[in-house]
């Protein structure tokens, strides 16, 4: 069952101009050297000001011109044993874990309908996924290196699908219903948490891996609501799916779902089959609502690709998953709605 919890407010102090950034950086699809499970064990749990500059967060707008906003965080509860994380027996590979057990969407009754629809293509080569009617949820490495805005995010533009029928519009025998093709929109500004910029012993960090894409013009579509992630316990079966564009299967939407390993209190690791192109894909639960017999999916993390990450003094690799806590719930809801009276329960 999905849980209401109250939700910190995130409430803007101050926006200030920032020079126009450069966007020479490369995309990098993988991180090196991250902040793992050891090491988030290790971690010292982030104080007030360390929230607020963390959360505090940078704009980038279509015409190049860049703003910083300083934020206060109000009602936050720091958990001491927030980073605590159990530890699991490792597999030594790589994206695909064996057999592949990713499925290539090719119905377009599917592909069209909640909630495959909802998984739109970055044209910096990475996939995100609604939000609103409006926004787009994608990981911030897909923008933005840690010191640069990466090249091509200038003009950045979101693609979302649409079938295009094969031949003169009959079908023929043992042809699908149509592959996915691309509306693209142009994006009219970014949000990116000032997170991101400032990672553990100056290093890039991982929790903070997520941005908000703000459409120019909005989509009628349905989209995924936004949900507070659960621990492992409360899942069912520990089972998550998400859909994105991987780049070894050109042109096609590719859905997979898979079981948890582990988590820390900001990351899931897990060994979901994914290459690279499905990154900033949201991840996403069915729950019951509360007091209802419906179900409900909702987007409960960000698909932050493979990492290798230190476990006890080695480096093992994972695919890694941003979860979408109630201080991150605040701030994307922030982000959607402008104001804080929106985001009061998650």
């Amino acid at each position: 069952t999905w849980h209401l919890k109250k939700i910190p407010q995130i409430v803007r102090e101050r926006t200030f101009s920032l020079d126009s950034p450069k966007f020479e950086a490369k995309t990098k699809l993988e991180l090196n050297s991250v902040c793992g499970i050891e090491c988030q064990r290790k971690l010292p749990v982030p104080s007030l000001s360390d929230l607020k500059n963390l959360l505090s967060y940078e704009t980038v707008f279509e015409n190049g011109t860049r703003t910083l906003t300083e934020v206060n965080v109000l009602g936050a509860v720091l958990d001491p044993a927030a980073n605590t994380t159990t530890w699991r027996p490792l597999r030594k590979k790589r994206q695909i874990y064996g057999t592949d057990s990713r499925f290539s969407i090719y119905d377009k009754r599917f592909m069209t309908n909640f909630p495959f629809n909802t998984a739109v293509k970055i044209s910096t080569g990475c996939s995100g996924i609604l939000i609103s009617p409006k926004h787009v949820l994608t990981a911030a490495h897909c923008l933005h290196n840690g010191k640069d805005y990466v090249k091509g995010s200038k003009r950045l533009r979101v693609g979302l699908m649409k079938t295009k029928s094969r031949g003169n519009g009959r079908k023929r025998k043992g042809t699908s219903d149509g592959m996915p093709s691309f509306q693209w929109t142009r994006v009219k500004s970014t949000h990116i948490p000032k997170g991101w910029f400032k990672g553990v012993s100056g290093d890039i960090a991982l929790d903070y891996d997520y941005a908000v894409l703000e459409l120019k013009r909005p989509h009628k579509r349905k989209y995924m609501e936004l949900g507070i992630s659960p621990t492992i316990k409360m899942m069912p079966g520990s089972m998550i799916h998400f859909s994105g564009f991987d780049n070894d299967r050109s042109g096609q939407l590719v859905y997979r779902f898979c079981s948890i390993s582990d988590e820390s209190n900001d990351l899931f690791y897990q060994y979901c089959d994914a290459e690279p192109g499905s990154t900033g894909s949201g991840i996403y639960l069915r729950l019951k609502e509360p007091n209802k017999k419906k179900w409900k999916r909702k987007i409960i993390a960000v698909y932050s690709g493979h990492q290798w990450v230190d476990i006890n003094g080695e480096q093992q690799d994972y695919n890694v998953a941003v979860r979408i806590t109630p201080l991150k719930y605040a701030q994307i809801c922030f982000w959607i709605h402008g104001n804080d009276e929106n985001c009061t329960q998650g």
